[in-house]
């Protein structure tokens, strides 16, 4: 099993319960782990046959970029979700910390995490 990794995307969003956080946006951090359904580029080195980091950072822009949630358990869920359709994936994990959140007394972020997984299909289909 082949995992991706990409730590800390730094988006700025506009989602939130507050108006101001709708209204002026802040800063979030993106974790995305995923599970590789297809490993042929460990053996091709090719990147054509990999997930391409780029493509998986723009995905995770378009999908804050296109909706403003409410709730971080929404937001990370539509990264997963979407993660999961676009790419040869088993497991999307994602991570969505609010490093600028206020809170008294403080902390230091709030984070929810989303973990989505899709099996692929049996070569048994009545499971036997």
């Amino acid at each position: 099993t082949l995992r991706i990794e990409l730590e800390g995307i730094v988006l700025h969003g506009y989602h939130g319960v507050l108006e101001h956080e709708r209204r002026d946006g802040q800063r979030f951090l993106v974790d995305v782990e995923l599970d590789l359904a297809d490993t042929r580029a460990a053996v091709t080195d090719a990147i054509e046959d990999a997930v391409d980091y780029r493509t998986v950072v723009g995905l995770v822009r378009t999908v804050s970029d296109g909706h403003a949630y409410a709730l971080l358990e929404a937001f990370a869920t539509a990264v997963a979700d979407a993660l999961l359709e676009a790419f040869p994936v088993t497991r999307a994990r994602v991570r969505v910390r609010k490093p600028d959140v206020v809170l008294d007394p403080p902390v230091a972020s709030a984070a929810v995490v989303s973990t989505v997984r899709f099996r692929l299909a049996s070569p048994h289909p009545t499971g036997a």
